[in-house]
């Protein structure tokens, strides 16, 4: 049962088979489920973690004994929504050059599974949801999240005309480094705003392992990334930004005054970040599919070191 229905139209290429949406979910939403990327966690989880490592950080600096809860239970439920909801735009304006590539004909627009106005309606339910999160937030906050639309809206077609998309990626994903620390204070400081530009680098070096996937139907497709511009350097230049995220997350912390533990959290990421790089080969996709997702661990050992610093302040 579980291999027919991964198999039907409209199903992902690269979520893990037999995840539990393949499994569990009735048949007329799983192609909704897979538009919003239900079926692939990674991806909200890659939205989530900056807002976490800024709540963490922002909890440092107010002492504070940990994140509060309240926040990262609604980052929790924004991250997941606006994921959803930013995969369906992306797919609403990728729709046609999915259709070319193999990774990603199977999805639910170019497949059939979905159609666009359907896939519109959809649209709007995941945003209306991110918008009751947001507005459980100070006026601050909200107008803050509300400007994160704005690479959102525009990364789709940057694909199409900007050698390194990624960065613009980075501004959409990386606003969450920004998010916790304004919804603790109501403004935004130097180490929220040096955590923010490590998360864009961050983000630049995972995608572009991600972007390995597809580098020769990317080619075909006229669809640029930073792995085709990188080309033979792709390992170093992922080593850089790499090192540029590890050294912007050490500046962020100094800034916020925090301790050896929330140090120790960042050297556990740091070396899994070095360790990605060392493993990274170009000519093998499902290596690079593996390491993208193992940006989920590196993430928590830096949230872990965050909250166990605030923790052991108040000791």
């Amino acid at each position: 049962m579980t291999q027919r229905r991964a198999g039907e139209a409209g199903a992902i290429a690269d979520a893990k088979p037999g995840n539990l949406v393949d499994r569990l979910a009735p048949v007329a939403a799983l192609p909704y489920l897979r538009l919003a990327r239900i079926d692939r966690p990674i991806g909200w989880w890659l939205l989530l973690l900056p807002c976490w490592w800024s709540s963490g950080l922002a909890a440092i600096a107010a002492g504070r004994a940990g994140p509060d809860p309240w926040h990262c239970a609604l980052f929790l439920v924004g991250a997941v929504a606006m994921r959803g909801a930013g995969s369906t735009f992306n797919d609403l304006v990728d729709r046609d050059l999915d259709a070319k590539v193999e990774r990603t004909a199977g999805r639910p627009l170019p497949s059939g599974a979905v159609s666009p106005r359907a896939a519109f309606a959809f649209l709007v339910a995941l945003a209306l949801l991110g918008l009751l999160v947001l507005l459980q937030f100070d006026r601050f906050t909200v107008l803050l999240g509300i400007a994160s639309l704005a690479p959102v809206a525009v990364y789709p077609f940057m694909k199409r005309v900007m050698p390194l998309p990624q960065l613009v990626l980075g501004f959409a994903f990386s606003w969450g480094a920004l998010m916790g620390w304004a919804a603790l204070f109501g403004r935004l400081d130097p180490p929220a705003l040096l955590l923010y530009a490590a998360a864009i680098a961050w983000t630049v070096g995972y995608d572009t392992i991600y972007a390995l996937q597809d580098l020769e139907d990317d080619a075909v497709a006229g669809i640029k990334s930073s792995a085709r511009l990188f080309g033979r350097l792709t390992r170093l230049a992922v080593g850089v930004c790499f090192a540029a995220a590890s050294v912007l997350v050490a500046a962020s912390l100094a800034g916020a005054g925090a301790g050896p533990l929330a140090f120790a959290g960042l050297a556990a990421f740091a070396a899994h970040l070095a360790w990605q790089t060392a493993r990274l080969r170009l000519d093998e996709p499902r290596l690079a599919l593996r390491l993208f997702r193992s940006n989920r661990e590196a993430g928590l050992l830096l949230f872990a070191g965050l909250c166990a610093d605030a923790f052991a302040r108040q000791v």
